[in-house]
């Protein structure tokens, strides 16, 4: 769906946002309803043959809706914005952040073909190369995230993708995207960014030089912690086509009440990002202060080993960071995170309520070195008083003592 807001003149085009606002959403076709509701539907009608043929042999993205399983209003208004705001030609929602992961890859990968992927990659997508493309014949590579151009000497003639994820599971080392996709680019090989710890309005992977970027909807987009949802955004109109298919064939629409959900999360996106923003940088720089800290890990940070590269590419960061402590046992860890009066303990992010999480170190990982030698905590500033969280958190570590 298109991201038409009147029929005036055309003006200079809108900053993301007023694109939040407004992108993805044509009250006129939904007699001037602000939000377009649901579309709980799976069989769609026409009236005369010719009609169905022009619908059938039409884009799926763009032409008459044949099915529900292939498209809806809905998720078309949701790809619309996606696309717009991270300066893509084309967008594919699907029903998790994790299928949106298998697609972008696995609608790439045959028999034979050989991955290279970013050693602090999301855990399940590291299971994704291990358990399921090995079993379709694809060969992966681990690769250390701050490799740079050097990625170059990895790629081998069957290699088809290079996926990155920028800021790295747990540890968020920052990955150097525009080096990265231009040595892929000049072989010939594919990039997809994996971007969700920085929503579109932060970072946008396509302006430096990747394909394709994943983002898991269920975090900051939503916002509620009331839905799941992914999405697969393009670089062109024509590198959609083979996601598209793909996700048709799988079955992996997303269902319309998750877009609907998602879409009014994004409209007030910004101003939460900003909230994050400034929450988790006051407390980074309050957890630096304590004795019971020997690290934080938050780009955002200038003492981060990954500040350079963050200031460079992104313009903003949210509320997910981890912090190392002291030599503490997991009893004493036990005795600070069972009595949290806010955070609370869970494996997502993204909401508007703070999380904490014992992160215990990955030991899958082959090529590069974890960065904490200590315990590790990470934690998703969420939008409550800054102060009342840090409260909790100083109460927390007086328990580990």
């Amino acid at each position: 769906m298109s991201c038409v807001t009147s029929n005036a003149p055309r003006t200079p085009k809108p900053r993301p946002e007023t694109s939040l606002v407004h992108c993805g959403r044509e009250s006129d076709r939904q007699f001037g309803f602000v939000n377009t509701p649901p579309y709980r539907g799976s069989t769609v009608v026409h009236r005369t043959l010719a009609k169905l043929d022009a619908a059938t042999r039409a884009n799926p993205q763009t032409g008459e809706f044949i099915y529900g399983l292939l498209g809806t209003p809905n998720s078309r208004e949701l790809e619309g914005l996606l696309a717009a705001l991270d300066g893509g030609e084309g967008a594919v929602v699907v029903q998790t952040g994790l299928a949106a992961v298998h697609i972008a890859l696995a609608a790439h990968l045959s028999h034979g073909d050989h991955v290279l992927m970013v050693d602090t990659a999301y855990g399940p997508t590291r299971r994704l190369c291990d358990a399921v493309l090995s079993r379709m014949g694809v060969r992966t590579t681990y690769y250390d995230p701050h490799i740079g151009s050097a990625i170059g000497e990895l790629i081998e003639p069957n290699t088809k993708v290079v996926y990155m994820e920028s800021p790295g599971s747990l540890t968020f080392e920052i990955q150097d995207v525009r080096a990265i996709s231009a040595a892929a680019r000049a072989r010939g090989v594919l990039t997809v960014v994996d971007s969700t710890w920085a929503p579109a309005l932060y970072c946008r992977p396509l302006e430096l030089g990747a394909d394709f970027v994943v983002r898991a909807l269920t975090k900051y987009e939503g916002g509620s912690s009331d839905l799941l949802l992914g999405a697969v955004i393009a670089r062109t109109r024509d590198s959609i086509r083979p996601v598209k298919g793909y996700a048709d064939d799988l079955g992996s629409l997303a269902h319309p009440e998750d877009c609907v959900l998602c879409l009014r999360g994004m409209r007030s996106l910004s101003i939460r990002l900003q909230h994050h923003q400034v929450g988790a940088l006051h407390i980074a720089k309050w957890l630096q202060s304590r004795p019971e800290v020997k690290s934080v890990f938050y780009p955002a940070l200038e003492s981060d080993a990954s500040h350079a590269l963050w200031k460079r590419d992104f313009t903003g960061a949210t509320g997910l960071f981890a912090f190392e402590l002291h030599n503490a046992s997991r009893e004493r860890i036990a005795c600070m995170l069972d009595g949290m009066r806010y955070f609370r303990m869970g494996y997502s992010w993204g909401g508007y309520e703070s999380l904490i999480i014992f992160a215990e170190e990955g030991s899958g990982r082959t090529a590069s070195r974890w960065r904490a030698s200590g315990p590790l905590l990470r934690v998703h500033i969420g939008l409550e008083h800054v102060e009342d969280l840090i409260a909790d958190l100083a109460d927390g570590l007086a328990r580990i003592a």
